[in-house]
């Protein structure tokens, strides 16, 4: 069976005009009638498979009482299909009628879309009419490029903030993950990156943020010229499970396009926790058992399968460099989908609420902070320098309680004294407004300018 595209869900009447917004769905054969629906409860609609045609992935169309409700199948049994709906169940009723549409999604994404905001389902969110559909057509769910072809890791990445420059380098394709509690900085820090990070195109996904801070973002912390070479995805808190989970694929999908175009590509999601717990929700209504935290098997299948797509490109195309956050509950940096992350991704850069409650920010943890590629980014002269700044640091946290309690007089160890010294000129050189910009050459002529004359001379 061929691809079928039907005009309506590529914002196209049949003259090829604009016509209202849908997402973009695969279409494999005609519209069938698949089923009827047997039940509902908030999360989940129970269909009644009768031509046996549903499987798992399949996208179906729900009647109700005033609208069609798009709906994923995630689970089959016995004759049964679990649906979870793209929207609200109010008004699905036992015995609606069943559409089977396609057996997965996919986009059309092109440099059109650049400048505008979508949801989860390719529908554009910001008022601006619909977004054309000039590219190749795009599985939403699809693999990585194969391992033995992909590219090596590019040159340096340029983040515009001296934290992450120094302690936490990195290259065109790496991925890196932003660990942070609620409420000391890991926004601001993921828009300081959005805005200043040296890559060609951003693809950023806010998945389960507050409504309100949407526009904040584009408007304050993207800016008008961020935005222009940004596409950004939203599924906020209040929407769907399904919604929530579709997002981080369909913004990975389209930072995939601009990559296999030959661009440089910073795909930023916030938060990879929140997928997560979307994907726990799907679960659940599965029936999957929970595990660890109530987190079902089917959460830490899901994140390697998103997070490798993540990379470099095979020959002829360009890199998608990945920033995630993970949204740590209770502070705990060990907690499962922390810990699944942190082995996923490349590197990490580690938010301290302590450092945040002291005033320095971004509250970046230079000693939890790791990047896998530091050696092979770093010139000998800066990996000095970040070494002897991580020593120096780990020396002064030794005897901070110390410090505060009056145990320690100065004069008692002459290197605990120049840590002492060191870490006070380096906590005001990690500290950087939300709206300033340095470069990578910058950041190690300041770290150059604060350290001991023992370590310029071994750096140089």
């Amino acid at each position: 069976m061929g691809l079928l595209i039907d005009p309506r869900q590529h914002n196209l009447d049949g003259a090829g005009a604009p016509a209202a917004p849908r997402a973009l769905l695969r279409r494999s054969g005609p519209i069938a009638f698949a089923g009827a629906v047997s039940s509902v409860t908030d999360l989940a609609i129970e269909v009644e498979d009768r031509l046996g045609a549903l499987e798992v992935g399949a996208r179906v169309e729900i009647e109700t009482v005033a609208e069609i409700l798009v709906a994923e199948i995630v689970g089959v049994s016995g004759g049964v299909a679990v649906a979870m709906p793209f929207g609200d169940v109010a008004g699905v009723k036992r015995g609606a009628r069943v559409r089977f549409t396609s057996p997965s999604a996919a986009i059309a994404p092109s440099r059109a879309w650049l400048g505008r905001i979508v949801d989860g389902l390719a529908r554009p969110a910001d008022g601006r009419g619909p977004l054309p559909a000039f590219g190749p057509l795009r599985d939403v769910r699809a693999s990585p490029p194969p391992a033995a072809l992909r590219n090596r890791l590019g040159p340096r990445v340029d983040f515009g903030v001296k934290a992450l420059n120094a302690f936490c380098p990195a290259r065109a394709g790496q991925r890196l993950g932003v660990f942070s509690g609620s409420g000391i900085g890991k926004s601001t820090l993921l828009s300081m990156i959005a805005r200043n990070a040296s890559t060609g195109v951003n693809v950023i996904a806010l998945v389960g943020e507050r409504g309100r801070e949407l526009r904040e973002f584009v408007e304050d912390s993207l800016g008008a010229d961020g935005l222009a070479r940004s596409v950004v995805v939203i599924a906020t808190s209040d929407e769907p499970a399904m919604m929530r989970r579709e997002a981080a694929f369909l913004a990975m999908t389209i930072a995939e396009s601009f990559r296999d175009a030959g661009a440089h590509v910073l795909c930023l999601m916030d938060s990879l926790t929140r997928v997560a717990s979307a994907q726990r929700e799907i679960g659940l209504a599965a029936g999957e058992p929970p595990t660890a935290k109530g987190y079902t098997p089917s959460v830490f299948s899901l994140l390697p399968k998103l997070l490798e797509r993540a990379g470099p490109g095979v020959a002829g195309s360009g890199a998608i460099t990945g920033v995630f956050s993970v949204l740590v509950e209770g502070d705990d940096h060990d907690e499962p989908i922390a810990d699944a992350a942190r082995a996923l991704l490349d590197g990490h850069a580690v938010l301290d609420r302590r450092i945040a409650e002291r005033g320095r920010f971004p509250a970046v943890d230079i000693l939890k902070t790791v990047s896998r590629s530091a050696q092979g980014v770093l010139e000998p002269d800066e990996f000095e320098l970040a070494r002897t700044a991580r020593a120096l640091a780990s020396e002064f946290e030794e005897v901070r309680d110390m410090l505060k309690i009056g145990a320690y007089r100065r004069g008692a160890n002459p290197a605990t004294d120049a840590a002492i010294d060191y870490c006070a000129r380096l906590e005001a050189l990690l500290s950087q407004r939300e709206g300033s910009a340095v470069s990578v050459a910058e950041t190690f002529a300041a770290l150059r300018a604060i350290a001991p004359p023992s370590a310029v001379g071994a750096a140089a």
